[in-house]
C-alpha cells in the first residue's frame, strides 16, 4: 500500500472525482493514503454526475444530491428563501422524520452536528465571527463533527461520521477557504456527494458573511474504493466518463 501523499487540484468537481477514481484504478490496491483534494473552482460536467447517479441507483445507493444534503441541505436553504435562521428552525423541526426515513441517519447528520453540537450552533458562531468588524480570531473559525462520547463505539463498521472537522480561512481579498478532514472516505458511494456538500456549505457561509468562496480543500486519511464496486466495473465507469469529458 502506497502511503505517499497524493495531491489532486482541479477547478471542476466532476473532473476531480474522475481523477481520483482513475488514480486508484491505475494503481495497486483500492486506497489512496492520504489524499489531498483541492478545488479552486466548482463547475460540474452534468453527464458525469448522471452516469454516477445511474450506477448508484442500480445498487440502491443514495444519489449524489442525497449525500450532499447531509452536509448542507441546499434545497431546504432555497426553500427557506436563503433565510438562515429559518433554515436552522425548519431543519431541526424535521430532524426526527429525517432519521426515521433513513436509519443510517440514526446517529445524526453532518449538518445537525454543525448547527446543534451540545446545543451549540457552530456555523452561526463562525458566520457571526466573520461578520465582526476588525480582526477575526482564526482558531474560532472551526467546527467539530466527531463526538467521542457518541462515536467511539465498538463494532466492525460505522458509517457515521466519516467527516471529522471543518475549518474556514478568510483571505485578504474577501475570499473564503473551507478545509475539511476525513479519517476515511468511500469514493464510489460518498465522495462526489461529500465534496458537493462541502462546496454548498462553503458557499452558504461565504454568502452569509459577504465573501466569495475561493477554494475547498479536503484531506482524507484513506480514500477507499468501496466494496460495492470492483476495479473491473470502475474501469467501465472511467470509459463512460471519458467519452463525456
Amino acid at each position: 500500500m502506497n502511503t505517499v501523499p497524493t495531491l489532486i487540484e482541479e477547478s471542476n468537481l466532476s473532473i476531480a472525482w474522475y481523477s481520483v477514481l482513475k488514480q486508484i484504478v491505475d494503481n495497486p490496491g483500492k486506497d489512496i493514503t492520504p489524499l489531498l483534494l483541492s478545488l479552486n473552482g466548482f463547475d460540474e460536467v452534468n453527464e458525469v454526475r448522471r452516469i454516477l447517479d445511474l450506477d448508484l441507483s442500480v445498487r440502491h445507493l443514495n444519489s449524489v444530491i442525497t449525500v450532499s444534503e447531509t452536509i448542507f441541505p441546499d434545497s431546504l436553504y432555497k426553500y427557506c428563501k436563503n433565510d438562515r435562521t429559518e433554515l436552522y428552525k425548519v431543519y431541526k423541526n424535521n430532524l426526527t422524520r429525517v432519521k426515521k426515513i433513513d436509519p443510517r441517519n440514526s446517529s445524526g447528520t453532518y449538518f445537525e452536528r454543525l448547527i446543534s453540537f451540545d446545543d451549540k450552533n457552530q456555523l452561526e458562531i463562525i458566520i457571526n465571527s466573520l461578520n465582526t468588524s476588525g480582526g477575526v480570531r482564526r482558531s474560532k473559525l472551526q467546527a467539530s463533527i466527531f463526538d467521542p462520547k457518541k462515536d467511539h463505539i465498538n463494532g466492525p463498521y460505522q458509517g457515521f461520521p466519516c467527516l471529522q472537522h471543518v475549518t474556514f480561512y478568510k483571505s485578504d481579498n474577501n475570499g473564503l477557504v473551507l478545509n475539511s478532514f476525513y479519517a476515511i472516505q468511500y469514493l464510489y458511494k460518498k465522495a462526489y456527494g461529500n465534496w458537493l456538500g462541502l462546496i454548498n456549505l462553503g458557499k452558504f457561509v461565504a454568502q452569509e458573511a459577504g465573501l466569495q468562496l475561493h477554494r475547498v480543500n479536503c484531506f482524507v486519511g484513506a480514500e477507499h474504493l468501496d466494496e460495492e464496486i470492483t476495479k473491473t466495473h470502475a474501469r467501465k465507469l472511467l470509459t463512460m466518463i471519458e467519452s463525456k469529458l
